[in-house]
């Protein structure tokens, strides 16, 4: 396992092209694919199903990440797990009882991730550090693709970084939202490990691999 992953965010890709970007993000090295899925209920959108998890899977091998923006996520844990999820990413503003979605993402043979949005504290998923897989730090307000990286959401990583070492746990901490040449870095050098790219990706001038080797570049500079 890589210590520092890219994932880019599908959500920005060209769906006329998808096996071909997905084959170029395979080849520039990215460590995994970032599934953004969106109800228009928890967030102000309606994006990806349980369909195109299983498309994607049928084009590559890489692990897929699927963030879970949704409201009772439970309902379609199976169907995603059954998809080809490698992990799934719930919100704790969605999950009353986390612990009890997150070991049912377990229990279907998937990693589990707990997501917090900018303006939710850490001490909201302090109870399931040591037992989620990744914490996933939104540093944009969920719904849309393009937006501009919440700085005040730094420190958020940094706290997050302290807490999970002060409990040896080895969750994998991804920032979500914005992320770009200019903040990858202060990104991973607060404790990210994994970023979630989407425009700065997809969007490059020179298309997705010149993006991913441009952020690849930042994080193997960046001091951590």
């Amino acid at each position: 396992m890589n210590r520092y992953v890219i994932a880019p965010s599908i959500l920005s890709a060209d769906f006329t092209r998808l096996r071909e970007e997905i084959v170029a993000c395979e080849s520039a090295g990215v460590g995994w694919l970032h599934i953004d899925v969106m109800d228009g209920h928890f967030v102000p959108n309606i994006t990806m199903g349980p369909f195109i998890v299983e498309a994607c899977r049928r084009v590559t091998q890489l692990p897929l990440d699927v963030h879970l923006m949704i409201e009772n996520p439970e309902r379609f844990l199976e169907a995603f797990a059954r998809a080809g999820a490698s992990r799934m990413n719930v919100h704790v503003e969605t999950c009353p009882q986390l612990h009890k979605t997150l070991r049912q993402i377990k229990s279907l043979g998937c990693e589990a991730g707990a997501a917090l949005n900018p303006d939710t504290p850490v001490r909201d998923i302090e109870s399931v550090m040591s037992e989620a897989d990744l914490i996933l730090v939104m540093s944009v307000y969920p719904g849309f693709s393009g937006q501009e990286f919440l700085p005040a959401t730094i420190p958020k990583v940094a706290e997050i970084r302290k807490r999970l070492d002060e409990l040896s746990a080895k969750a994998w901490i991804q920032v979500d939202g914005g992320v770009n040449v200019e903040n990858i870095g202060k990104a991973k050098t607060a404790g990210a490990t994994a970023f979630v790219a989407a425009t700065a990706v997809f969007k490059h001038p020179q298309g997705a691999a010149e993006g991913i080797k441009a952020l690849q570049d930042v994080v193997a500079r960046s001091k951590r």
